[in-house]
């Protein structure tokens, strides 16, 4: 079977170059993030759900939704952010059917690579042989937004108090980066640590994934929490 990862991060982690680094190694990728904004383009179901919600004032010149302005109205407010994830419709499955691809087209020695920022809490990574988590420091998090997104220092904050902490997160997964210095060196560690996995799997010794048991215990507290809020949990997917 080919070597599906799942691939996590904070925002201005740089999880978006770390899988950039794995397709130049081989890997087939995709941006959760971006499938999911497949989900609500002009013309779909989750578009008209979207504009229902939350207004016109949501849709840019270019006739998409403005991720910007969608987001100024969903961080931080769970309320919001609920209405949200029911428009769009199931992440999940789309998720679910790119994996699946992989697996089904791949061949033996494929890399797939999912990379998404929630990837973790419902319980998508369990489709996953092994978890990554792309982390940074608030600091440096906050100086690549205000200087790579021309956020202001309030608009970085609030994206970054919205993220769930590496403290949580990490004891489920199975290699954890703090990417706080330059490309090169996340080209060099990315590359380690995918030829440390590609050689413990070829002799057999590489471990199970962290991410089953950490999620049984995540969900076990906070199923009702994400049902509530709309989302839709990898153990209640075909």
């Amino acid at each position: 079977m080919p070597l599906i990862i799942g691939l996590a991060g904070t925002i201005a982690a740089g999880k978006s170059t770390a899988g950039q680094l794995l397709v130049e190694r081989g890997a087939v990728h995709c941006d959760g993030d971006k499938l999911v904004h497949t989900l609500y383009a002009p013309g779909t179901p989750g578009f008209e759900r979207v504009v229902g919600a939350f207004g016109v004032e949501v849709v840019g010149g270019d006739g998409f939704v403005d991720r910007k302005a969608l987001g100024a109205k969903v961080f931080g407010k769970p309320e919001e952010m609920n209405k949200l994830t029911t428009a769009i419709g199931s992440i999940g499955e789309a998720i679910k059917g790119v994996i699946d691809g992989w697996r089904r087209d791949l061949p033996a020695e494929g890399l797939g690579v999912m990379e998404a920022v929630n990837l973790m809490e419902p319980g998508y990574a369990s489709w996953c042989d092994q978890v990554w988590l792309i982390a940074v420091d608030d600091h440096i998090a906050r100086q690549r937004l205000m200087e790579t997104r021309g956020m202001s220092r309030e608009e970085a904050d609030q994206r970054l108090k919205a993220m769930i902490p590496v403290s949580v997160r990490g004891p489920g997964c199975d290699w954890v980066h703090h990417n706080n210095g330059t490309r090169d060196e996340l080209a060099a560690a990315v590359g380690a640590e995918l030829g440390r996995v590609r050689a413990a799997r070829a002799a057999s010794t590489l471990a199970p994934s962290a991410f089953g048991p950490w999620w049984a215990a995540f969900i076990e507290k906070s199923r009702p929490l994400l049902k509530k809020a709309g989302v839709s949990l990898a153990d209640e997917i075909a």
